[in-house]
């Protein structure tokens, strides 16, 4: 009989819907070593945190998050709040003896994922930060290409990352234009994930440049009393250099009309490219100087073959998968590690390292210079 991890999940709208989603997949296309059992989750409205818990299956609900942290029968603290809580809840879950998995970023800064890192290092339990980019079949192609060398030594790694969720001015001023809850804009919400696949794909950042720019500096009050200031980025952008001699180009937006999701992560190598985006995300195309070169191109590889990390689990050939596999693949991973003793990745310490490299964006942007990543 597979063993069963008590899980609790902390929020209930679209993170917390996207891992529970995970956690009911997981169990009827992979074989676990743990079984999650959905035990509780926490949100801020009863309605709606009812009706969450009914559609997946949570066993109890509750509107107050300590009650995951303090129960002895959770085992498993899964955190899909606002930023403001991700520190606390993680903190006070790893002094309780929980496993924890968070969403990004994982802090609202440098220092509070510091802290982060060590309470649940100082508590010796298993941690986790939600990269779900890395757990795309393409991606994990992509990884092994340039691992491989199949396209030479690493030059250049370029990054878009554009939205336009945040274009109309009259969208409700919420926790995410506000620096206190966020920590940042763009920076910190999508900026943090191409920054994160640079580190898996090419290796470490060690000193950028960059620009932050707000256009929408009011916002109305959810209530209707008025305006709330804006106190995050709409947009970011930085130069980097990489550790092994790469350069990279840096941007995202939440107001590029006319974009829903796209990325554009491309690396440059001596002998070759590889360039993907999560809206053809079966899709990853690679060049090779290998090639003849009347028949030399870009080659589009669809990443369904049974052969390719995650894939057997799924359909036939051809059959694509989709933006909730990626959560599917995480805490597959995630159960998996739990179980054989080791910890999970990514962990904290992928979610400190990606942090720094935002944060020495943010120092780049008032001293209007080059910064190095702290270490």
């Amino acid at each position: 009989m597979t063993n069963e991890i008590n899980v609790a999940i902390i929020g209930q709208r679209f993170m917390g819907r996207a891992h529970a989603n995970a956690y009911r997949q997981v169990r009827a296309f992979f074989d676990p070593p743990l079984s999650p059992r959905l035990r509780l989750a926490c949100g801020r409205n009863e309605t709606a945190l009812t009706e969450f818990a009914r559609r997946f299956g949570w066993e109890e609900h509750s509107t107050d998050w300590h009650n995951a942290v303090s129960r002895d029968d959770i085992d498993l603290i899964d955190i899909c709040s606002a930023n403001d809580l991700h520190a606390e809840i993680a903190i006070q879950a790893a002094r309780a003896g929980k496993a924890v998995f968070c969403e990004k970023p994982l802090g609202r800064d440098l220092s509070e994922a510091r802290r982060m890192l060590a309470a649940v290092e100082e508590a010796e339990v298993p941690h986790m930060i939600c990269f779900n980019n890395r757990f795309y079949p393409a991606i994990r192609l992509a990884k092994k290409l340039i691992a491989d060398g199949a396209i030479g030594e690493v030059r250049q790694f370029h990054a878009l990352y554009l939205q336009d969720w945040g274009l109309d001015p009259n969208i409700p001023f919420t926790w995410r234009f506000d620096k206190d809850k966020a920590g940042s804009g763009a920076l910190g919400d999508t900026a943090v994930h191409i920054t994160d696949l640079a580190r898996f794909l090419v290796g470490e950042i060690t000193e950028v440049v960059g620009d932050l720019s707000t256009f929408i500096k009011e916002r109305p009050l959810t209530d209707g009393s008025g305006t709330g200031r804006v106190t995050v980025d709409d947009a970011a952008a930085f130069l980097a250099r990489f550790e092994n001699g790469a350069s990279g180009v840096f941007e995202t937006t939440r107001v590029a009309t006319g974009r829903k999701n796209f990325m554009h992560i491309e690396v440059n190598g001596t002998k070759g490219s590889i360039y993907w985006n999560p809206e053809d995300l079966n899709v990853l195309w690679f060049y090779s100087l290998d090639d003849p070169k009347e028949t030399r191109g870009f080659r589009r590889i669809l990443v369904t073959e049974p052969d390719h990390p995650y894939v057997e689990n799924w359909w036939p050939p051809g059959h694509i998968l989709g933006y909730e596999h990626s959560f599917v693949h995480a805490v597959y991973e995630l159960l998996t590690a739990i179980a054989e003793g080791r910890n999970p990745e990514p962990s904290f310490h992928d979610g400190v390292k990606a942090q720094a490299v935002l944060e020495a964006v943010a120092r780049s942007v008032e001293t209007r210079a080059w910064v190095p990543v702290e270490g």
